[in-house]
């Protein structure tokens, strides 16, 4: 009697420990990796000859192209394409295409070698934010939130707690203290100070109020801790007044895009850069009472082809201005601009982001998509959490953003153990 089995869906690290297990020649070993993994990769708008050309050198590799029918190679209209093959197949398509010495297949072929790379790096690139080593793909690291505003959606701000007495000034940099320090003692590993309320339908604030809100507290936490600090703006002065006190990392829910001045900012002080997708419209917001709000009606061509698409135009933004590629984290903007429907499948998509060659950041904690698809208000969507970050983490997150640190940080830590490959 035979044993057999059928291997699940594995990583190439884990095919690696599997293909090792049967002690091939070592000089084989790659190639049985490549050979092991199959891809899907989609093309968009390519022109008519080159889909005709790439689908007979890819169909001589072994491998399979979808076409539209009735492909008139004279046709000037662009096409796109669907590429089925192992990586070893889509490797020597690469070198197929670029023997053919035109320089638009050699483009095509460079963006195809630079978008599999991601997806066969076994170990990643490192990071050092002030003076902790961040080692992509190792692990998932846990950014924990700290909100220093009166209209947090998830009801966590510091300054509502004030109202409720007559503290001063100082006592609500305190407070706002006592809570990152606790956020670190829960296994945080960078804190996000904010100073404005980016839920649906929020009301923008004023620089000077956010400033007023969000120095003191960096100032302060500077003094006392000696992990990353993260400003949450996406106004230049904001963000260069917040640097200056002593917060090492920009996190812009708009990308750059915003405010002009920010990616100068930004480039000038080399300091990193969380650059998120959003196309939040006030006119797109809707509020419940009891679940706060959502995004309706958000209209996308193709949800992941359009934020991949847009992310790269924005990380292009950056680079431009002279920010380094190794500074640079992406975010794909869980909550913003996207209806409950569009946030459950880019959560469960968003391993579609690593073709970009950043690490991800994603943060999902106790928002709309959670109570709505639950029926929670914000204040019991911890295990709405926990799903969605343990989801992340399987879908490839480096960071997770959240509030509740201890529960998150277990949830990452466990979720870590089941799928890295050590």
């Amino acid at each position: 009697m035979y044993h057999l089995r059928i291997l699940g869906n594995h990583t190439p690290a884990q095919l690696r420990t599997e293909i090792e297990k049967v002690n091939p020649a070592a000089t084989e070993l790659r190639d049985h990796i490549a050979k092991a993994v199959s891809r899907a990769v989609k093309l968009e708008r390519v022109p008519s000859r080159v889909a005709r050309f790439i689908f007979q050198e890819l169909v001589l590799e072994g491998g399979d192209v979808v076409l539209p029918p009735r492909l008139d190679e004279a046709s000037p209209a662009p096409v796109d394409v669907l590429l089925f093959g192992t990586d070893y197949q889509l490797q020597h398509l690469a070198v197929r295409i670029r023997t053919q010495g035109d320089s638009e297949l050699n483009i095509l072929a460079d963006h195809l070698e630079r978008a599999l790379t991601p997806f066969r790096a076994l170990s990643r690139a490192f990071a050092s934010f002030r003076d902790t080593r961040f080692d992509w793909g190792a692990r998932t690291y846990v950014m924990g939130i700290v909100n220093v505003t009166p209209d947090s959606f998830s009801g966590d701000g510091v300054i509502p707690r004030l109202s409720l007495g007559t503290r001063t000034a100082d006592e609500y940099v305190a407070l706002a203290v006592a809570h990152a320090e606790q956020l670190l003692a829960d296994g945080a590993d960078i804190l996000d100070i904010g100073g404005e309320s980016t839920r649906p339908g929020s009301q923008p604030t004023p620089a000077e109020e956010e400033l007023r809100r969000v120095i003191p507290v960096i100032r302060a936490l500077r003094q006392k801790v000696a992990a990353p600090i993260s400003i949450d703006t996406y106004k230049a002065d904001v963000a260069r007044a917040a640097l200056d006190a002593g917060a090492d990392i920009v996190n812009d829910v708009w990308g750059l895009r915003m405010d002009a001045e920010m990616k100068r900012v930004v480039a000038e002080r080399g300091a990193p850069v969380v650059i998120m997708h959003n196309r939040s419209q006030p006119k797109d917001a809707a509020q419940s009472e009891r679940l706060g709000g959502r995004y309706i009606g958000v209209e996308y061509t193709d949800l992941m082809s359009d934020i991949i698409r847009e992310l790269r135009e924005q990380i292009e933004l950056g680079l431009d201005a002279g920010i380094a590629p190794d500074k640079i984290i992406i975010d794909p903007g869980i909550g913003f601009g996207k209806t409950v429907e569009q946030n459950l499948e880019l959560l469960n998509r968003a391993d579609e982001l690593r073709v970009l060659g950043y690490p991800v950041l994603i943060g999902p904690s106790r928002k709309g998509f959670i109570g709505f698809t639950l029926d929670l208000p914000v204040n019991e969507r911890v295990e709405g959490t926990a799903a969605a970050v343990a989801v992340s983490v399987m879908r490839g997150a480096d960071i997770v953003r959240v509030h509740d640190v201890k529960q998150m940080a277990r949830v990452a830590k466990m979720t870590d153990a089941i799928v890295r490959t050590r």
